[in-house]
């Protein structure tokens, strides 16, 4: 399905992208992302497609806003037999409960309902209404971090099965991973859209890059091109990195690593291949890795599992020597600009 929507209140926005399966639109917070799907549902003036000029009640589109927006007077069954109507409505109701696993939970009110149970009543409640889109508005923000991913998997796998085409937004990179399908919002337009593993692999712009995780963004100069990649210089430091067909020597350009992709290396690498060592400012503890600070020519993020330390516990001053691989080294023409990922 292909969605062109264009807002001028509250916010500015231009959006073209297509909802392929189970889709997410990454976005800062206040980028507009929970607006679109308002006015998508109807819910807000815009002009666009498809459902364009249907007052909401008539588009065929399922909503969950946030927070689920369930009624608390009504059981979880009453909630979902809402939308429907006929004689048979419980049926339906429950029926609808059971294939989203919470036929047993039919006769509980919204408040004993856990997260996860209650986004599901909701999504039963949406699909109620048989859409050709359920829109789904950050899905993972009443989720705790225990059980958000067995959550996800069920609530994708729900989407799926029903068969209808969804678009999620969301500000979580976590959640877009998940997905079929995605694109990333920015100014009020898609900066790039595709698969996933496509586009965080391969990022157009710094923007989006930053929006998918990437901690380490420099700027450097193109030195040398040939078949086999080229080399970038950041800070003074030569940066091995993949072929271009359109990069040229002496343009000017932005790289980007992710942290986890620098390794630690022995001193006497130091003259290699994307090597540079540099001194630990800073670190601190997350999960079972080390978040490391090092600077020198340049300042460096670095995501460093705690038994790569080999049970010594990292000191501040400490000189460092990292590697980085050219494959994951990423040179972007140009900071913004819109793309769709390649091979899509």
């Amino acid at each position: 399905m292909h969605i062109h929507y264009q807002i001028d209140q509250p916010v500015h926005l231009d959006v073209q992208m297509e909802v392929r399966a189970f889709t997410v639109l990454l976005g800062l917070s206040g980028e507009g992302k929970s607006i679109l799907l308002k006015a998508i549902a109807g819910l807000i003036p815009a002009r666009g497609s498809p459902f364009g000029g249907l007052a909401a009640e008539q588009r065929p589109i399922g909503y969950l806003p946030q927070g689920y927006a369930l009624f608390p007077h009504l059981r979880a069954w009453e909630n979902v037999a809402y939308p429907l109507r006929g004689s048979d409505r419980r049926r339906q109701a429950m029926d609808l409960l059971a294939r989203v696993g919470l036929g047993e939970m039919a006769e509980r009110y919204p408040d004993a309902l856990s997260g996860g149970q209650r986004q599901r009543v909701a999504l039963a409640r949406a699909l109620a209404r048989r859409p050709e889109l359920l829109l789904l508005d950050e899905p993972t923000s009443a989720l705790d971090m225990a059980t958000r991913d067995e959550i996800l998997d069920a609530l994708i796998s729900e989407v799926h099965d029903f068969g209808v085409p969804v678009l999620a937004v969301t500000h979580d990179p976590h959640l877009a991973m998940l997905a079929d399908h995605m694109a990333v919002l920015l100014n009020g337009r898609i900066a790039q859209e595709g698969r996933p593993q496509t586009m965080f692999a391969r990022p157009v712009s710094a923007g989006v890059a930053r929006l998918l995780g990437f901690r380490n963004c420099f700027a450097g100069t193109v030195e040398q091109v040939d078949s086999l990649g080229m080399t970038v210089i950041v800070a003074g430091w030569p940066l091995r990195a993949g072929p271009r067909e359109d990069l040229r020597p002496g343009m000017a350009v932005t790289v980007v690593i992710r942290s986890e992709d620098f390794v630690l290396c022995d001193a006497v690498d130091a003259s290699a291949e994307n090597v540079l060592c540099l001194k630990l400012t800073r670190l601190r503890e997350e999960g079972l890795a080390w978040r490391v600070r090092l600077e020198g020519g340049l300042s460096v993020d670095m995501l460093l599992a705690r038994r790569l330390c080999t049970g010594r516990r990292p000191t501040i001053g400490e000189t460092w020597c990292v590697h980085v691989a050219a494959e994951h080294v990423q040179v972007l023409m140009e900071e913004g600009g819109s793309s769709r990922a390649a091979g899509d």
